[in-house]
């Protein structure tokens, strides 16, 4: 799966406290906009990572919004936004890091400075630091590979796919399938047939196939491309591991 870099987009408004002695932070809003979310469901992630006791439930805060408007937001910890992204969409990790680096060297933080180990403290602090970040990576990367291997099994789906066939393939159970479909407004039931949005339709998700049974009946078919396939099963991931 290819993962493209965001670094150089313009984010919102974000501060990290200059202070080597303060943590650091990211507000949820700005991971929202890294991995292309809505804002109040990575507010809804952060808070079930907390009632499982993978993170600590950040602290709260309020900043301005691109309208002017104030908005409450999580102050997420380096180590919590790995996991909280993870979870939400793992192909971002790549961009949060870039994106971190981004904000630490604004601060003029230099990464590869090596603490004083001549002061028991400061070595004491590095090695828990240095520790905290690598079980956050352990446990971000046990989190993300089910949902990649999940996605990237079906990249080599060839042909178009109908509902049942997409469903099979995904191991969906029909009935369910069929409701998230429906919820997240990606296909809709007409005249007894499945039918496709046409926003999903020229995005190349789905192609409509048109025909005439034997009785003289015209009909219209909506297929899952490759593309499409590929894209629900990223979605149908994302929907499992956010009802379990």
């Amino acid at each position: 799966m290819q993962i493209e870099s965001q670094s150089n987009t313009e984010f919102p408004h974000h501060e990290i406290a200059p202070s080597q002695n303060m943590a650091r932070t990211m507000s949820s809003q700005e991971i929202a906009y890294l991995v292309s979310s809505r804002h109040d469901k990575v507010k809804q992630s952060i808070e079930r990572l907390a009632e499982r006791g993978t993170i600590q439930l950040p602290p709260m805060g309020v900043v301005k919004n691109h309208l002017g408007q104030s908005v409450s937001v999580f102050q997420v910890n380096k180590r919590d936004s790995f996991i909280v992204v993870a979870q939400l969409s793992p192909e971002f990790t790549a961009a949060l890091v870039d994106r971190w680096q981004e904000l630490e060297q604004s601060q003029g933080r230099v990464i590869a400075t090596l603490p004083d180990f001549s002061n028991p403290a400061a070595a004491a602090r590095a090695w828990a630091e240095q520790f905290e970040l690598q079980q956050a990576a352990n446990q971000a990367l046990a989190i993300a590979a089910p949902k990649v291997e999940f996605v990237d099994k079906y990249v080599e789906s060839t042909g178009l796919k109908g509902f049942r066939q997409t469903a099979k393939l995904l191991g969906a159970n029909e009935a369910r399938f069929r409701e998230f479909l429906l919820d997240r407004r990606i296909m809709y039931r007409m005249g007894g047939e499945w039918q496709a949005y046409q926003s999903h339709v020229d995005a190349g998700r789905f192609e409509v196939k048109t025909g005439t049974t034997d009785g003289g009946h015209a009909f219209n078919q909506a297929k899952f491309t490759p593309k499409g396939v590929h894209w629900i099963a990223g979605l149908w991931a994302q929907y499992k591991l956010e009802a379990q």
